[in-house]
């Protein structure tokens, strides 16, 4: 299998993704009106609004009306990954999927190796702040995780050079790499945990052909959410019925055996 082929997802998304910053720091400074805004509002070409649906939720959680504009906004957002992407944002949009990958790599180059016991948290703590962060915003008044969200911090960190929001990243990467690989989006990012709760029924999958696969378990080697895996080399079918899998395409692009692929469930 070539480089290039063995990447081509990843590098994909990387195209994507800095593609989305470019724009974002294209508005900011040189008046571009084709991406207005940040990762949780934003104008595309001035005309449509795009919402993020936990942000809506938060927000009308402290009892403040939204306009009619946003609500739409939100539903655009919520349909296009509820029923197509799943959690595609998380791997194709989100730019603390970066850091993740680069302390991924990190992990490797250090040869630190994963700790069987180091189970002080666990994939259902995301969900846990998910609905403490709606709790929070009811009792204070203030959307909670939009107040500290390392996204937003990572996006003013790009475009006004906030140093807080570099120290937060920061944060991400030594956690990730030295405490909990994927600790964040794996095991705490409520945003990817709201993804995941709504998904489950998308159209996009990553789709296993038990006939091709010769149980190599590279797979499990690369995925940020192996436990979405467990039908590989025992059944053919979709991977992923909870909605955890963030459709990055990492599984089919290092299985030589082509035994995985992206496949559209009717």
């Amino acid at each position: 299998m070539n480089l290039m082929n063995k990447y081509r997802y990843r590098i994909a998304r990387r195209f994507v993704q800095l593609s989305i910053l470019v724009l974002f720091i294209g508005s900011s400074y040189w008046n571009w009106n084709i991406l207005n805004g940040n990762y949780s509002a934003a104008y595309l070409f001035e005309t449509v609004y795009l919402v993020d649906p936990y942000a809506v939720i938060q927000i009308l959680s402290t009892g403040v009306m939204l306009p009619q504009s946003a609500l739409i906004g939100a539903a655009i957002i919520l349909i296009i990954y509820a029923l197509i992407f799943g959690r595609g944002f998380c791997s194709w949009v989100c730019p603390v999927n970066i850091i993740s990958d680069i302390s991924f790599s990190l992990r490797k180059v250090f040869n630190i190796p994963e700790k069987e016991n180091n189970n002080f948290i666990n994939r259902n703590t995301r969900y846990w702040i998910l609905g403490l962060s709606i709790v929070v915003s009811i009792f204070t008044g203030i959307a909670a995780f939009e107040q500290i969200s390392p996204i937003s911090m990572l996006h003013r960190g790009i475009i006004f050079g906030a140093g807080f929001g570099w120290a937060v990243v920061l944060c991400i990467l030594l956690f990730d790499t030295f405490i909990k690989k994927h600790g964040w989006c794996g095991y705490l990012c409520p945003l990817g945990a709201f993804y995941s709760s709504v998904s489950r029924y998308r159209l996009l999958k990553v789709k296993h052909d038990v006939e091709k696969c010769t149980n190599c378990k590279d797979c499990f080697m690369i995925c940020p959410e192996k436990q979405v895996l467990n039908i590989v080399g025992e059944q053919s079918g979709y991977i992923d019925k909870e909605g955890a899998c963030n459709n990055c395409g990492r599984c089919i692009e290092i299985c030589d055996d082509k035994a995985l692929k992206y496949a559209i469930k009717i």
